[in-house]
């Protein structure tokens, strides 16, 4: 083989490894919109879903527990404002000071307006509500209209001597610190059941943190096992 040939498949060789090299350059640059695609892929088979899974359940978590109780309970304000706070300060007997029981054993509950007369018969002070109390229902005789939360559907009996005087169970064990509120809550009742918002409890998650926030059945008959009571149903229901 001459010079000249050798020299020609030099170059001819050459020539074949630049193509080849081309080639792989390119397979190469074909690859990044192939890598593109595959994020927005990624973008819109992962990502949105995602993201409009986590708005459906915020929104829904919205709905569930903020505008579902306003729909789902009824609000009404009560008569007068007590301030619990106020008169549990005033008095040395507390709670038993108007929520007593009487010779026969029965509890007296919310107090009428005859026992308020006891100090309330004329204005001791210059409160707006005791104003109200003394102008609007003592004077004319008139027994106050409270929204009870203890007035509940006629199927569940209770009994406070039997857990106050027998079983020695606190007013706070099951009201909560009533004795330091300023202010009534308003009165929420299920529109559907009847039964009021301290039964179910005032989170509608139903998460229980305080022995108080919540009446449930279930809640009664945990602490009935607790302290070793019975728990047959004719205990509660009559």
């Amino acid at each position: 083989m001459s010079a000249t040939e050798e020299k020609e498949q030099a170059v001819s060789g050459q020539a074949e490894q630049g193509k080849e090299g081309g080639e792989q350059a390119a397979g190469r640059a074909e690859i990044k919109p192939t890598s593109t695609l595959s994020r927005a892929k990624l973008l819109k088979f992962l990502v949105l879903p995602l993201l409009v899974f986590g708005a459906g359940f915020v929104v829904n978590l919205f709905i569930g527990w903020v505008i579902f109780p306003r729909l789902l309970y009824s609000e009404k304000d009560q008569p007068i404002d007590f301030s619990h706070k106020i008169h549990v300060e005033a008095v040395e007997e507390g709670c038993e000071s108007c929520h007593f029981f009487g010779e026969d054993g029965t509890f007296s509950g919310v107090p009428g307006a005859a026992k308020c007369a006891e100090c309330h018969e004329e204005r001791i002070g210059i409160h707006p509500e005791e104003a109200k109390l003394v102008e609007e229902y003592i004077l004319p005789g008139k027994e106050i209209p409270w929204h009870i939360y203890a007035r509940q559907p006629n199927c569940v009996y209770f009994s406070h001597a039997a857990h106050i005087k027998m079983a020695k169970l606190e007013c706070v064990t099951c009201h909560g610190p009533v004795g330091e509120s300023i202010h009534v809550k308003r009165y929420q009742q299920n529109r559907i059941t009847g039964y009021s918002r301290d039964i179910w409890g005032w989170r509608i998650s139903g998460i229980k943190t305080n022995s108080w926030d919540r009446m449930k059945m279930d809640d009664c008959a945990d602490c009935h096992k607790k302290s070793g009571a019975r728990n047959d149903c004719f205990v509660c229901h009559k």
